[in-house]
């Protein structure tokens, strides 16, 4: 049951919010999905057989979008409410610029990688694992499409759909003035067009691929965590039917998700494949919306109240990962296919396979501590 109510121990909206102290929950959970998308980036890592993704609808790419909808609604949502929307939009112009350019910078400094690897132990280059074949063929004529988001390869796809959710917060906030129900109303609208075959953007020039993560899909979960810290609805913190119905939901995705049982199983197969349209991963199908629910409510609960259980060294090593999530994801794409080459000049064993993991979730962390110092600016005080 969910009401409109001042703050509750389990909920998201706390009273850090009325200051500017960071919710830890918030951070953790970011942090810890980095790692996760981290891991689930690395070609042909044994490590990946184990992340959320394989034994459930949802992944962690839910828990980023869903976060930074949280965390735009505390950076752009108070600024919207103190000094208008014309500076909301100046604002959001600014990231979205900022975005933009980790972008770009993105699919080069991966290009190049890619390049200067040469050859797969199995022959094949490394440009073809990433499917860049045609930029290096034709530079001259994709380069136009890369600038202006018409060439958006599946691996670079998750910040160009960023930019566009943050595109959609003025609109938002504005239907917020006319009616403080009608952005609601889009939200729904948006996603439910895209659930029928709404035209979606193009993702290459030379076919009708789109952008694999449909924005207009995607903004659902994002501005249900931008509405969560906006307008706080409070689960009533003993109610356990809805922690049961949580774990039920969680337990009854595994045997529709994990390979092995499908695999084994031709029922559990066929029973997956007629629920596609409802776990579509570019559409954001309404399962998967039910599922990261499902998760996400558990994981309050594990955190527990103002996010008291989330103390430790272990835990404000993945926070601190989680406050710097634009730079620590971009770097993490990078790094990503950096290890998968590392891998691929070992046996991959498990030895290897283990050291090549903790050096990566080794670098995030320092990345992590440099962006915080940088971002501090020190040269200021001398």
């Amino acid at each position: 049951m969910l009401t409109r109510t001042s703050p509750a121990p389990s909920s998201f909206v706390t009273q850090a919010d009325a200051g500017r102290k960071r919710d830890p929950r918030i951070d953790f959970f970011r942090g810890l999905a980095l790692f996760i998308i981290l891991i689930a980036h690395v070609p042909f890592d044994e490590w990946a057989l184990f992340i959320p993704a394989r034994f459930g609808f949802s992944d962690a790419t839910e828990i980023f979008v869903f976060l930074s909808g949280m965390a735009s609604a505390m950076a752009f949502g108070r600024l919207a409410d103190r000094e208008g929307l014309g500076l909301l939009c100046a604002r959001i112009a600014h990231r979205i610029w900022q975005i933009y350019w980790a972008h770009i910078g993105l699919f080069v400094a991966t290009a190049a990688l890619m390049a200067a690897a040469g050859n797969r132990p199995d022959g094949n280059t490394y440009i073809t694992a990433l499917n860049l074949e045609p930029f290096f063929a034709d530079p001259a004529t994709l380069l136009p499409h890369l600038f202006t988001l018409t060439y958006v390869p599946n691996y670079f796809d998750i910040l160009p759909m960023y930019m566009l959710l943050l595109a959609l917060i003025p609109v938002m906030l504005g239907a917020e003035r006319i009616h403080r129900h009608l952005p609601f109303a889009l939200i729904v609208g948006l996603w439910a067009m895209t659930q029928t075959g709404f035209p979606r953007l193009p993702a290459e020039p030379w076919s009708d691929r789109p952008w694999f993560f449909d924005p207009f899909g995607w903004q659902m979960l994002f501005f249900a965590g931008f509405y969560l810290k906006r307008r706080p609805l409070h689960t009533l913190p003993d109610n356990r039917w809805v922690t049961v119905t949580s774990v039920l939901i969680i337990l009854g995705s595994v045997p529709l998700s994990w390979h092995p049982l499908l695999e084994w199983s031709p029922v559990l197969g066929e029973v997956s494949v007629r629920l596609l349209p409802l776990t579509d991963k570019s559409a954001f199908g309404l399962l998967r919306l039910i599922h990261f629910a499902a998760l996400a409510h558990l994981a309050i609960r594990i955190a527990g109240p103002l996010g008291s259980r989330l103390q430790g060294p272990a835990c404000g090593l993945v926070r601190q990962v989680g406050e710097q999530s634009l730079a620590i994801f971009v770097f993490g794409m990078f790094l990503a296919q950096a290890m998968g080459i590392a891998l691929d000049a070992t046996d991959r064993g498990p030895l290897a396979t283990l050291l090549i993991n903790l050096a990566g979730f080794a670098l995030l962390l320092v990345a992590a501590r440099v962006t915080a110092w940088f971002k501090r600016s020190p040269w200021k005080g001398h």
